[in-house]
């Protein structure tokens, strides 16, 4: 398999078993080595007192594009650490789109910074992840099968 197919095949083994993003109806947009973009719906039950998108909701939109694009090179990777920065509101009704980039990727740590925005391309957050290689991989690197483990 090419690095994309991998990607793609590594995205897909993770997709099945994401209870979360399912549960919060977030689509997986793009797909690249070391990259992904995801996005979701701000719905109303994920409004705050303010009548604003929590930004518990737009950490987890960013975090799963974080942890897409750091798998997607088919090395089971967990997160070290992350933190975000809310520069604007997400409001009723927004699609919210979260796009990782690998900053670095060494033998076992990584940075991934993933910028969240509005439909209209407006900038809401900044979030940057700390990504560690636990071993192992998601798929069989030359059929893409999922591997159990």
């Amino acid at each position: 398999m090419d690095p994309q197919q991998l990607a793609e095949a590594s995205a897909a083994a993770m997709w099945a078993g994401d209870r979360a993003s399912h549960a919060l109806a977030i689509k997986v947009d793009a797909i690249a080595p070391g990259m992904a973009t995801l996005s979701m719906a701000v719905r109303e039950d994920m409004l705050n007192g303010h009548a604003i998108c929590h930004g518990g909701y737009i950490f987890t939109l960013a975090d799963t594009a974080f942890a897409y694009a750091c798998n997607s090179q088919n090395h089971n990777t967990v997160a070290a650490g992350a933190r975000i920065e809310f520069l604007a509101p997400g409001r009723l009704g927004d699609r919210l789109s979260a796009s990782a980039r690998q900053v670095v990727q060494g033998n076992r740590t990584g940075v991934y910074d993933v910028v969240v925005s509005k439909q209209d391309g407006a900038q809401i957050a900044l979030f940057r992840g700390n990504s560690h290689r636990v071993g192992g991989a998601l798929v069989e690197a030359e059929t893409g099968e999922p591997l159990d483990e």
